[in-house]
């Protein structure tokens, strides 16, 4: 009998991925971590990171000179070409895979925190720029010159409203109507954790064009300018990570013409998903690397702590738990970069169950990481001299947002059953 000796596709991807990763170190060692530690800029990671990121005079929105900070960060990460990485070559980039983001992602969040990468504000040495992607995927040619470069470049900002206050998971009950009015369409309704509307130059507004209520079909996408006459910022709701972009909208007969339809007149629902399933797999893979980060500085603290004449890797009560996590994450990390090289090959619908496996497994792996390094760490873990309450009240979100646990769970649940997906009875 002969074993074939080939490498499989994410062995090859790994493999390919490395050298960039290694470039990456150099490039944020030479030029991001000087960066942050210059200018007293320590004080957006140390132990005052929330109270120096956080404008609470000004409804907890992001200080100017946080975001100043982000901005040079990525000014530098493009200029040596790492920035737009997973871009379209159309727009300077490498038309990353699927599988090398999530190699990616998974690297930089296992760094730890830092300028390099904040999940806070989705900011990486390497960009995440789903709405970009919308634009370029579902646009026409004149969105796309209009907003695809200058949002990359940060002169323009598209935030994403498609939650509401009374429909998060179950979108296709959205509230929020437009109608049309000659060449004209006249939107009204409000939307809830509109991320993104504090600096926002645009927003992607979802309403119901036609349809009824719990169908699919019938849902449009608009670019709505902000500000626009009609469109009200009423508050920015306050948060258990701050700072806070997520804002609560009203609007009320905001009129947009036919030209600010993002995609197809109904099929609004696809931009939304190709965005959740995007974001999906890339939250898991920084989840199992911000987890694997906790999981490291445990295994040290535990190496150097002495208590009764012993460290505490001894004790079997500090091993197990680590043992356990270690465990569930090399198998996370074995199904994430499985599922995301299917990515690159199949329709996300085909396996839209597995993305969903990586998004919730991955999620609460992390914040259980982060809670058990505050146990192992003892007092110093509870402090803000680690980060492990900013990694677990960031990645708490996770569990919530582009889709809750519940929601990633009823999906499995769908294909495993055969309610839903290609096999669906």
């Amino acid at each position: 009998m002969t074993v074939d000796s080939a490498p499989t596709k994410v062995t090859a991807g790994v493999g390919e991925t490395a050298a960039l990763l290694e470039r990456l170190d150099a490039f944020i060692e030479a030029e991001i971590v000087p960066l942050q530690q210059a200018d007293d800029n320590e004080r957006f990671f140390d132990h005052r990171r929330e109270w120096a990121r956080t404008d609470f005079e000004n409804g907890g929105v992001p200080r100017g000179e946080w975001e100043e900070l982000l901005a040079e960060m990525k000014r530098r990460a493009d200029a040596a070409g790492f920035l737009r990485h997973d871009m379209p070559t159309g727009l300077g980039g490498n038309d990353a895979t699927s599988l090398e983001m999530a190699l990616i992602r998974q690297h930089l969040a296992r760094r730890g925190l830092g300028l390099h990468n904040d999940l806070q504000d989705e900011s990486s040495v390497v960009g995440n720029f789903p709405t970009v992607r919308l634009v370029w995927t579902f646009g026409t040619d004149d969105q796309r010159a209009e907003f695809c470069e200058d949002a990359i470049v940060g002169r323009k900002r598209l935030a994403f409203g498609l939650t509401e206050a009374a429909h998060g998971s179950d979108a296709t009950w959205m509230e929020t109507r437009a109608v049309k009015r000659g060449s004209d369409w006249v939107i009204s309704g409000e939307k809830a954790w509109n991320t993104g509307m504090h600096n926002a130059t645009h927003d992607i507004v979802f309403a119901r064009t036609s349809g009824r209520d719990g169908e699919a079909k019938g849902i449009s996408a608009f670019i709505v300018p902000v500000p626009t006459p009609g469109l009200e910022i009423e508050r920015f709701r306050w948060t258990f990570n701050m700072p806070t972009d997520h804002a609560e909208i009203a609007l009320d007969g905001v009129v947009v013409p036919d030209s600010a339809m993002l995609g197809g007149e109904g099929e609004g629902l696809s931009v939304a998903q190709q965005f959740v399933h995007e974001n999906r797999i890339r939250q898991a893979a920084s989840s199992l690397g911000a987890g694997r980060h906790c999981i490291d500085l445990s295994v040290a603290r535990a190496n150097e702590r002495v208590t009764f004449g012993q460290p505490l890797s001894r004790r079997q009560a500090i091993q197990w738990p680590l043992v356990e996590l270690a465990t569930e994450a090399q198998m996370l990390e074995a199904l994430i970069r499985e599922t995301a090289a299917e990515l690159d090959e199949r329709p996300a619908l085909e396996i839209s169950d597995k993305v969903a496996m990586c998004n919730y497994r991955a999620n609460r792996f992390c914040c259980d990481a982060a809670d058990r390094a505050m146990q192992v760490h003892g007092g110093l873990g509870y402090s803000r001299d680690m980060p492990f309450e900013h990694i677990y009240r960031h990645h708490r979100r996770y569990r919530i947002t582009e889709g809750a646990e519940e929601i990633q769970m009823r999906k499995v649940a769908g294909y495993l059953f055969g309610f839903a997906g290609p096999n669906r009875t």
